[in-house]
């Protein structure tokens, strides 16, 4: 029988340390991705401003953070959008003036967000560039002159309050825009209507949106948590410095 010598232990011990250490980071890596994956299926999902549709609340280039739960979850919820259940569990329906992610109703692969302004039921219409919610005026006033923050002319800003008193800013760069007389909108049950900030530049229900149903909402807004100007990837750090919109971080919606 051969003898066993000291550093054969000691080096069967150090593979062994080696081997529990790679299957301890493994398995570390694999318990923050099932964390991070049911944090975006069920609690927040972070999305990124692309278009100037809801300036001047959002920007392109703003991330933020939508809660899932907040109006229950339906198939668009889950990644993939598997068709294994119909409507919403745990519903819990949109308010008016809440900001929401949807699935657009004509490509649900598409990923919109706007306000929502017209509950099912309402009468929506817009005259004169004013908001009607029920033959009633939303009131608006003149809250001076919009300049983008990242350049640009300026442009006329108005304040809008709801019934419920939600109050937010819009900006008009044309009063008699193709959006500023409609038809009377008679919003379904189960839909809702939504509208841009920006309001001639918004494709909304007021356009080819339509109403939208109440299982395709992701959830409302609920913060931005970083912001980046000029078209900046987020993980370009060295542009930070110039780039990176230091007031809107942490913004509540």
């Amino acid at each position: 029988m051969n003898p066993i010598r000291q550093e054969d232990i000691v080096s069967e011990k150090a593979g062994s340390q080696k081997e529990g250490g790679f299957a301890e980071t493994v398995k570390i890596i694999v318990q923050a991705l099932i964390l991070a994956l049911f944090v975006r299926t069920f609690l927040f999902q972070p999305f990124t401003i692309p278009s100037g549709s809801m300036i001047p609340t959002l920007l392109v280039g703003d991330y933020l953070f939508v809660s899932k739960y907040s109006y229950g979850y339906s198939k668009y919820s889950f990644p993939l959008s598997p068709d294994v259940f119909d409507g919403r569990i745990w519903e819990g329906e949109p308010e008016r003036g809440q900001i929401a992610v949807f699935r657009l109703p004509s490509n649900p692969s598409i990923d919109y967000i706007k306000r929502v302004v017209g509950l099912p039921g309402d009468r929506i219409q817009v005259r004169e560039a004013i908001l009607y919610i029920n033959d009633e005026p939303v009131e608006r006033t003149p809250a001076g002159m919009y300049r983008h923050p990242d350049g640009g002319p300026e442009i006329p800003m108005f304040t809008e309050t709801l019934p419920n008193g939600v109050s937010y800013n819009v900006i008009e760069t044309n009063l008699r825009g193709s959006g500023d007389n409609t038809r009377v909108f008679e919003v379904p049950p189960g839909h809702f209507f939504m509208m841009g900030d920006n309001r001639d530049n918004s494709l909304d229900s007021r356009f080819d949106v339509g109403f939208v149903p109440l299982e395709n909402f992701i959830g409302p807004a609920r913060s931005i948590f970083f912001s980046v100007a000029n078209g900046s990837h987020p993980l370009a750090v060295w542009r930070w410095p110039a780039d990176m919109r230091t007031d809107r971080l942490f913004r509540g919606l």
